[in-house]
């Protein structure tokens, strides 16, 4: 055994990389150590919450205070590590901040459960027919997507896009800021639906239809290129002095996905979190009709490849359901309510994507009231919901599995489950039993673990 001095120098000896994970609920920085045969030490260095502001009728992130969390994140591992590199950051997709020509945030950026792109696909379909949508950009069509969010601008005459310079996604928008240089990586734009995988740029038609200006957007660099330095401002508040900025797998789907090592084609991720993100990798996108109407999304791997899946709502509900509780001044942990779902005998499923769960007032009225409406026992005891949750989930992953299958051709046998998701046991279980292929759960931070691994390869290169 390592004495504490030897400790030390051993792990003073090694690479370190900072990534820092946004997630919708939360965010960490977290320092990564390479030790002997390339595994991965890894130490949160601050966690912190993310929360969506609502400011009159819009709902915002507040980038501000974020922005101010990575910077607290940043002091701590520049003042407990050494011989730290590089930093990379990862976040959720189609989001993005509007810079203007001096180089200022605009606003806040908006968050993509606001209501302003209510009813926007049909609007959009009316000037691009969904068929010609998907063959450009093979984006499952959600009115969340970037696309539309900024088509809802258009249709408002938003003063924001007349004096905007630059379109900056979630993880772009924190590498400006700490760089001062602006790009777009490739694995967050392919989930805009303004990226052509045909081209491996923006979709030009799709700007010129729908009078969306195309001057906003930055050259579209690969994963794993070095982005610039931490600029002089942020060093003489944060320290890090020479250290690099990576664009790593900027979507956190795409860094999630590079922590893992799987052989052959024969297996397919799920991504589970507040969305979960269920599909295979593939050499090209998948764009056929059929793909189309199960609402496959193609976006970008890190390797280069494509991500052909599908974004089911994930743990959202019951997340939202523990924050009622919570708020009410019931005491309730993940466990305790996995172990009470164990022992419950309800079978009622529901449709995790039906609309009514997106954002309503009250999560346990809103599942209440579908299985009402659909005829089906309505869970009653914390633990019946819980099971109402995992057992609709693995029904869901079981069918977008089927769907998988069907437009690829291939056989999946295994899944590999990564995130927070992968510790409900109950989850996995069901998901096992109900798609009868083998589960597979990785680690919880593989999301931290891929975005590490990337800017490891960026400096290999």
């Amino acid at each position: 055994m390592f004495g504490f001095s030897k400790l030390c120098k051993f792990y003073k000896s090694h690479m370190r990389y900072i990534a820092a994970d946004f997630g919708a609920g939360s965010g960490r920085v977290i320092v990564g150590t390479i030790l002997p045969g390339d595994n991965i030490r890894l130490d949160e260095v601050h966690r912190f919450p993310n929360r969506q502001i609502r400011l009159g009728n819009t709902v915002y992130w507040d980038f501000l205070a974020l922005f101010e969390e990575l910077k607290t994140g940043l002091k701590k591992a520049f003042a407990q590590y050494d011989e730290i590199v590089s930093i990379g950051v990862d976040t959720w997709g189609v989001d993005f901040g509007l810079i203007d020509r001096n180089g200022h945030l605009i606003s806040n950026p908006v968050c993509y459960r606001d209501s302003r792109t209510a009813g926007i696909l049909e609007k959009v379909f009316q000037t691009i027919p969904r068929e010609e949508l998907y063959t450009l950009t093979g984006n499952q069509f959600m009115e969340i997507n970037t696309a539309f969010q900024l088509y809802s601008m258009v249709l408002r005459n938003d003063p924001a896009l007349k004096i905007a310079d630059k379109l900056l996604f979630t993880p772009d928008l924190f590498n400006y800021f700490l760089t001062g240089i602006a790009v777009n990586e490739y694995t967050i734009s392919s989930t805009s639906q303004l990226f052509c995988h045909a081209t491996r740029g923006w979709a030009d038609e799709i700007f010129k239809r729908l009078n969306i200006p195309e001057h906003l957007m930055q050259p579209i660099v690969p994963s794993g290129t070095v982005i610039g330095q931490l600029s002089p401002e942020l060093v003489s508040e944060v320290g890090g002095s020479g250290v690099k900025v990576v664009a790593v797998g900027s979507h956190d789907t795409a860094s999630a996905l590079a922590s893992i090592e799987a052989e052959g084609d024969n297996w397919a991720f799920i991504s589970s979190g507040t969305w979960s993100l269920m599909g295979i990798e593939t050499d090209s996108p998948i764009l056929t009709p059929e793909a189309m109407n199960c609402d496959f999304t193609n976006e970008g791997s890190v390797n280069g490849k494509i991500r052909f899946l599908r974004n089911i709502t994930g743990l959202w509900l019951l997340q939202n359901l523990m924050k009622e509780w919570e708020t009410a001044g019931e005491k309730c942990s993940y466990s305790d309510l996995i172990a009470e779902a164990e022992h419950c005998h309800l079978n009622s499923v529901v449709d995790v994507d039906a609309p009514c769960f997106n954002k309503p007032d009250s999560m346990n009225k809103a599942i209440s009231r579908y299985c009402t409406e659909k005829g089906l026992e309505a869970p009653r005891t914390k633990g019946e919901f819980m099971r109402c949750v995992v057992l609709s989930l693995a029904t869901k992953y079981a069918e977008v599995k089927h769907m998988l299958e069907k437009c690829s051709g291939r056989k999946i046998e295994t899944i590999y489950i990564v995130g927070g998701g992968s510790q409900n046991y109950l989850l996995n279980r069901l998901t096992e039993e109900l798609t009868g292929a083998k589960v597979i759960c990785k680690a919880v931070e593989a999301t931290a673990i891929g975005n590490i691994k990337v800017q490891q390869m960026a400096h290999k290169l």
